[in-house]
């Protein structure tokens, strides 16, 4: 039997209200990373985008694009099934405090003392106002705070044609919503905040700072205290082995560096312990390669042996290929060595 906590023994069900907040999981023992489970929707005929239905699920954006490739975020198809990832692998680095993962575009929230991890999805930096690495603290928790952009910001909205006032008051109109947390990172020009548009969490859509949702934001203003540790990495590739001995990897887009940058085909760099379980006798390289390849944003066995090898505990994805097509080489697995960190 597997242990409790790899069931969706979530605090917050995934059958959902549409005013749901942050997913809350158990947390697993230290010699595992692997939490929740997948469900899937059935998309009614009721004209909702696909961010209506990722906020509803407590989702990103680009993970529900990741996991559902082809759907149409503007108006998917009535009858549609989409996979709601929900499974996932945390982080490997310290469970403390706030640990924001850009690469899969989420927020980690381990409360002191409480058996427990809370996930938020996030939007980051764009394209060039990058959110770098860090590991820093809550400096200053602010509630209805106002908006002065800085130098930068104003000179990259007047290349739009966009003149920014000096400031925005705080209130409904507030781009940083109604509560913010500065982190003591450099001048302190990097937040954790809200918004006043819902559009754009699980995107790479502001300048520099963590975006959250209303909701979500506000929760988590209430529970984390000034002080906190808060750690910004990049790992588009998590892979772990369970306590029963199954292996996994979750692979997400790796962030772009560029417009010309395609980040479903584009280079992943792999650090030497991550080419090592790839290598390892215990592991199909196959699946691993596709897994690559696929880039779902979601937890795929990896594990050889008959879970691995019988079609019926396969991927969708994995079933529709040829066994050619699943021990081929992918054409994008970087040779790198280190710590994918594109800042």
């Amino acid at each position: 039997m597997k242990p409790l906590y790899r069931f969706a023994c979530m605090v917050t069900l995934l059958s959902g209200a549409y005013g749901a907040s942050a997913t809350e999981y158990p947390l697993p023992p230290d010699n595992s990373r692997l939490i929740g489970e997948n469900s899937t929707y059935i998309v009614p005929n009721d004209g909702r985008p696909l961010e209506a239905v990722a906020k509803q699920y407590m989702i990103g954006m680009l993970g529900m694009l990741e996991a559902n490739p082809g759907t149409d975020p503007w108006l998917p198809k009535p009858g549609t099934q989409l996979t709601i990832p929900t499974q996932m692998l945390l982080p490997d680095t310290k469970r403390e405090g706030i640990v924001i993962n850009v690469a899969e575009l989420r927020l980690y929230y381990y409360p002191k003392g409480e058996d427990k991890v809370i996930v938020y999805p996030i939007g980051i930096g764009q394209l060039g106002a990058n959110t770098p690495a860090m590991v820093t603290t809550i400096s200053q928790k602010i509630p209805n705070p106002t908006w002065t952009p800085t130098p930068n910001i104003r000179k990259r909205y007047a290349a739009k044609g966009e003149i920014l006032p000096v400031t925005i008051p705080a209130g409904p109109d507030n781009p940083m919503g109604l509560y913010a947390m500065r982190l003591a990172y450099g001048k302190g020009h990097y937040l954790i905040h809200g918004t006043n548009a819902d559009f754009g969490i699980g995107m790479r859509v502001s300048s520099g700072c963590i975006r959250l949702r209303p909701d979500d934001i506000e929760a988590l203003f209430n529970s984390v205290p000034q002080g906190t540790r808060v750690q910004v990495i990049n790992q588009p590739v998590k892979y772990a082995t369970e306590p029963d001995g199954k292996r996994w990897i979750e692979v997400h887009q790796p962030l772009s560096h560029s417009e010309n940058d395609d980040p479903q085909t584009m280079p992943i760099a792999l650090s030497p312990a991550a080419k090592k379980f790839i290598s390892s006798s215990a592991s199909d390289e196959g699946m691993i390669k596709a897994a690559i390849e696929r880039r779902s944003g979601m937890p795929i066995l990896v594990s050889e042996g008959e879970a691995v090898q019988d079609s019926t505990t396969m991927p969708e994805f994995l079933q529709q290929k040829d066994s050619a097509g699943v021990k081929g080489q992918p054409a994008v697995i970087s040779q790198a060595v280190g710590e994918s960190a594109e800042n």
